[in-house]
């Protein structure tokens, strides 16, 4: 069997500026990174301004286990089957078109090895969007460090805003997983070099400026949120921001083409903006405000993902994206596997692949309280896709559709991954229904609400959770920052992907326990606050065999192990 990569590699690419016009993009909107890939000019994303809106469909997924669920996957196979199906309806010229985030460099060389997609439902060129692409993160990377580098040089010279140096907020950042950056001391070596002091570093993704960029639909926004930074605070606690270090003009020329969306396709040549990414648990794992804004007036349906679990992506879309946006999606599609059912009924990685209802009967909860939060709390028209495997028997089918269906909600078997677009055309269909229905969209809390009464809201509605604690720092923070004025701000609660709780070993849907907040983060330039929960990292790191390992490029420039 073919590996994604080599699949990929067999695609058969069109120019990028044949893919445009199947959208109306004139070629001389177009700014080409070589063949398949190329960013769209100003006066154009500004001249789509006055046009109607297409559809938003949102895709996400049961909380995520290590047998994968195929979120991303089933968005490039949904975008496809639309497209298919759209063709095929009377010839009325509708389009679908696919938003996703871009791939971290740090679990491309870790765990995941890639983040395009899979099987005949991928992104391409793969290797391009999954190494460096456009050069979006290094330029994120270095508008980030450079707001580092401007606020030591002021202390260096001076210090006349009185910054205290024992108060500063602003860390660094680095695309990689590099664990032994979590904890570091810069300005060593004696005066010339600034004054000691205890640091780390980010990954890029957790950057504030990479939510900054994602959240920004033009200059003047970008430039209006990087200016609102607090990177520190004074001696006498009075906020310091990167307006008060002159940082923002600077900050918006490092980051004017990354702004742009950058446009791709699938392998069966459906239009696809690939545009930020920040992840979902430690960040709010949504592709870029600008492209999505962007593709709904270009095209007819709109298919995008949030990322890990629909308790993390899909909420932060909803409670933070649609809430700062006014998007509202006309349809969501929940992603499972039967084999990660199973896993979260108890079943061990090895025997994923044997029939087992009990398990998958256990397992439903999971997907079950996912539905609710969706269709209950959120008020959003959804649909189950079951991303299907060969192993998956009929009995444990039947079981599967007949707990969903007394749900009330349409189940619908895809097979996208081996067939592509038409692998998954009865949920293109279904998909398109539920975009007629009437849906009122609601937030897990409201502006007004308290701080910690949003964090709380989160974690009972959503999470299951009985509690909410922190330690008297963490709850004199929040007070803080609700008495300082950000107490209207939505949270981005960083936690495992890999649990409703923030015990990344309890699997299906744990109730009864209790969210601790660790740690508060004040982006006032994005306009949220971040309650680091659990043992989460904001720097993750490598597996004892990282997939770098397997990464590796022959004598005639062909990458091969890239998955």
């Amino acid at each position: 069997m073919l590996s994604d990569i080599e699949i990929a590699q067999k695609a058969k690419l069109q120019p990028i500026n044949v893919i445009a016009q199947t959208l109306n993009i004139p070629d001389d909107e177009l700014e080409p990174f070589g063949r398949t890939k190329a960013k769209l000019s100003y006066p154009f994303l500004a001249s789509l301004a006055s046009r109607p809106n297409g559809k938003l469909v949102l895709v996400t997924a049961i909380s995520p286990t290590p047998a994968g669920e195929g979120k991303t996957t089933t968005t490039v196979g949904l975008g496809d089957a639309l497209n298919l199906v759209l063709a095929a309806d009377s010839g009325l010229g509708k389009r679908a078109v696919v938003c996703l985030r871009e791939p971290s460099l740090g679990p491309v060389f870790g765990m995941k090895g890639g983040a395009a997609g899979g099987g005949y439902a991928q992104i391409v060129p793969m290797e391009d969007i999954n190494l460096h692409f456009t050069g979006d993160f290094a330029a994120i990377a270095a508008a980030h460090n450079l707001l580092a580098a401007m606020l030591d040089n002021h202390i260096h010279h001076g210090n006349a805003l009185d910054i205290d140096v024992r108060r500063i907020a602003w860390k660094r950042v680095v695309d990689m997983n590099d664990r032994a950056l979590r904890r570091v001391t810069v300005a060593l070596g004696g005066p010339a070099n600034g004054f000691p002091r205890e640091s780390s570093y980010d990954i890029v993704v957790a950057s504030e400026v990479m939510a900054i960029l994602c959240l920004s639909d033009s200059l003047k926004e970008l430039k209006r949120r990087l200016a609102n930074i607090v990177v520190g605070y004074t001696r006498d606690k009075r906020p310091v921001t990167a307006s008060d270090l002159k940082a923002q003009g600077a900050m918006a020329v490092l980051l004017k083409d990354a702004l742009k969306p950058n446009l791709v396709q699938t392998m069966e040549g459906t239009p696809a903006f690939v545009h930020g990414g920040p992840f979902a648990n430690i960040a709010h794992g949504c592709n870029t405000l600008f492209a999505t804004q962007t593709a709904l007036k270009l095209a007819d349906y709109v298919v995008t993902e949030a990322g890990f679990g629909a308790d993390l992506g899909a909420e932060k879309f909803i409670d933070i994206k649609c809430r700062k946006s006014g998007l509202k999606p006309d349809a969501v599609v929940l992603v499972a596997t039967i084999r990660a059912l199973k896993y979260h009924g108890g079943v061990s990685r090895d025997n994923l692949s044997q029939e087992n209802l009990v398990a998958l009967d256990a397992g439903m909860a999971n997907l079950e309280r996912h539905v609710r939060n969706l269709r209950d709390v959120f008020g959003v028209n959804c649909v189950v896709c079951i991303n299907r495997f060969d192993a998956d028997t009929a009995a444990e089918i039947d079981l599967l559709t007949q707990r969903v269906s007394a749900m009330g909600v349409p189940i619908h078997l895809a097979t996208h991954w081996a067939d592509g677009g038409k692998g998954a055309a009865d949920l293109a269909r279904e998909v398109i229904a539920l975009c007629e229905e009437p849906s009122e969209l609601t937030f897990a809390y409201a502006d007004a609400l308290p701080l910690w009464e949003k964090v709380r809201a989160v974690a009972q509605k959503i999470y299951g959770a009985a509690y909410v604690d922190a330690d008297a720092s963490v709850r004199a923070a929040i007070e803080q920052l609700q008495t300082s004025g950000y107490g209207h701000f939505p949270i981005c609660i960083a936690k495992t992907q890999y649990s409703f709780s923030s015990d990344a070993t309890l699997r299906g849907a744990p109730t009864g326990h209790r969210l601790t907040v660790r740690e508060v983060r004040l982006a006032a330039g994005a306009e949220f606050i971040v309650m680091v929960c659990g043992d989460v990292m904001t720097m993750p790191g490598l597996p004892k065999v990282p997939g770098a390992e397997q990464i590796d490029i022959d004598d005639d420039g062909q990458i091969v192990g890239l998955f």
